[in-house]
């Protein structure tokens, strides 16, 4: 299967220092600070890049158990609100997917969906998160 390397590089104190992070092979690189990460600043931060690779792993997963299902979705659009609480440790994720998927019944739907969620590889990385919801929505 398939590797996947990241990089970050962090300079400085927690509070005054700043990195980068670089995702991939220069596919993206960007800033992050204690700012950025814990009070809202310019720049990214962990959670929010694996918001990033739940949303799009979820994604995937739930396209391929439709597909399976013997129906062809045209589109699959998920987002990932990672809450950072007391600790810090990541204390929820909301997934909130919505899907086009021409033929495809609404009970069918919201069973893939679960099964998505709960087999997804990075749902199962973050299975120490204490609550990972999912609202799905079937358009179209």
């Amino acid at each position: 299967m398939a590797e996947s390397t990241s990089e970050a590089t962090w300079k400085g104190t927690l509070k005054e220092g700043s990195g980068t992070m670089k995702v991939g092979a220069g596919h993206y690189e960007g800033p992050f600070t204690y700012a950025s990460r814990f009070e809202g600043g310019t720049g990214t931060n962990p959670e929010e890049l694996l918001g990033a690779a739940h949303a799009g792993c979820y994604s995937m997963f739930l396209s391929a158990l439709i597909t399976k299902e013997g129906h062809t979705p045209t589109r699959v659009h998920t987002t990932a609100k990672v809450h950072l609480g007391a600790g810090p440790a990541i204390s929820k994720i909301e997934l909130t997917t919505e899907a086009e998927v021409p033929g495809l019944d609404a009970a069918k739907f919201a069973d893939l969906s679960e099964q998505a969620k709960a087999a997804c590889p990075v749902s199962k990385a973050l299975a120490s998160v204490s609550e990972i919801t999912l609202n799905a929505k079937l358009v179209g």
